[in-house]
């Protein structure tokens, strides 16, 4: 396949104007064999995008654990542009996560359809009670290696990050041992700044979606926040939806972590591509109406409603971050963090052939995955 007549999205950061070619589901630097011709009438061509925390959509969810949640789940996401994912967790009995992660392992080594399974994001059960947001309190536990070794042979491997509360009992030492197998990030934690700060040191190394289920980020007591921001190898979610972050905050975090450190995340729950109503997170009930989605117990936030696609849009018209630096922290950035950028996150000759058409609006005009037309 040879696209001519777009802006190429490079691994500068920046767009030039020229044309991609593709062979064998592979960008190469010049096709070799008559193939199809793709007109792009200017559009922008960045890489599929990289979802690397979201709960579901479509009315399913990677909790669901089941082959069915999972088939839908990767059609929709590569139909809205994310070619790759690593679907999060909630807290939920061992033994259940077990089966759930299973399942996954299963689909991963299959290879279905849709988006790629790149690995999960464990965002519960060793995280904190004060800051359990839509987490269920009755499956939290205290982080432990063992629990953490059963997700990981239940997973053949897949789990690639494990979030810890660092204020609670033994997290440290976890977080010493764990760092070896998997990125370590810190999420729904009430840490203050030394805390927090002393877990990084020990080796964890990012931020589930930030500023949200932590302390909070102020003049004399900068919490979790602060502590990332001052370690530079640290990497920060941001759920860009307009409603789990203010959009100068948005601006605040870019300043502060720069946009090699920030990953855009959708934060997704089941009810993303479906209509206002009540759905499930964790075995909770709830609200969806417009783009917010609540616990009908409690009224907190439950996940966005909202794909990463979307997020991007709104990063760059709404927030305004530079469309240059938003790609960036939807595709290389989460490939670096989940290790796979030889094969994913750019343009480049020998990655795989997933990319977006854009066009001046920033619509999706076209979906490439794997070299063929999603």
């Amino acid at each position: 396949m040879r696209i001519q007549n777009v802006k190429v999205y490079t691994e500068e950061r920046t767009f030039r104007a020229g044309e991609i070619f593709i062979e064998d589901g592979r960008f190469v630097r010049q096709e070799e064999k008559s193939g199809e011709i793709l007109d792009g009438e200017g559009c922008w061509a960045i890489p599929g995008l990289i979802d690397i925390h979201f709960h579901g959509c479509m009315g399913y969810d990677f909790c669901d654990g089941s082959r069915e949640a999972l088939e839908a789940i990767a059609r929709y996401q590569a139909s809205v542009g994310v070619t790759a994912m690593a679907p999060a967790t909630m807290s939920l009995p061992v033994g259940e996560m077990e089966r759930i992660l299973s399942v996954a392992a299963d689909e991963r080594r299959r290879g279905g359809g849709g988006a790629d399974l790149l690995g999960v994001n464990m965002e519960g059960p060793f995280i904190s009670k004060v800051k359990k947001g839509a987490q269920n309190q009755a499956y939290i536990l205290p982080a432990s290696l063992e629990i953490f070794h059963r997700f990981q042979r239940a997973a053949d491997g897949l789990v690639k990050y494990i979030a810890v509360a660092p204020e609670e009992p033994g997290a440290l030492a976890f977080v010493q041992q764990a760092k070896k197998e998997a990125v370590v990030s810190l999420a729904h934690t009430n840490a203050d700044y030394d805390t927090a700060k002393a877990a990084f040191d020990a080796g964890a190394s990012h931020v589930v979606h930030l500023y949200n289920g932590m302390s909070a980020f102020s003049h004399r007591a900068p919490g979790v926040v602060g502590a990332a921001a001052d370690s530079p190898h640290v990497t920060a979610e941001l759920i860009c939806d307009g409603v789990h972050v203010h959009p100068s905050a948005v601006r605040a975090a870019f300043k502060m972590f720069g946009s090699d450190r920030i990953i855009l995340v959708s934060d997704s729950m089941r009810a993303t591509g479906m209509p206002d109503g009540t759905y499930t997170l964790g075995g909770q009930a709830v609200r969806v109406e417009g783009r917010r989605a609540t616990l009908a117990s409690d009224g907190a936030l439950a996940g966005s409603v909202t794909n990463l696609m979307d997020c991007v849009r709104m990063a760059v018209q709404k927030m305004g971050i530079p469309l240059e630096e938003a790609v960036a922290c939807a595709t290389a950035n989460p490939a670096k963090s989940l290790g796979v950028y030889g094969q994913y996150g750019s343009i480049s000759p020998g990655k795989k052939a997933n990319l977006v058409l854009l066009d001046s609006s920033l619509e999706v005009k076209a979906v490439i995955k794997d070299g063929k037309i999603v």
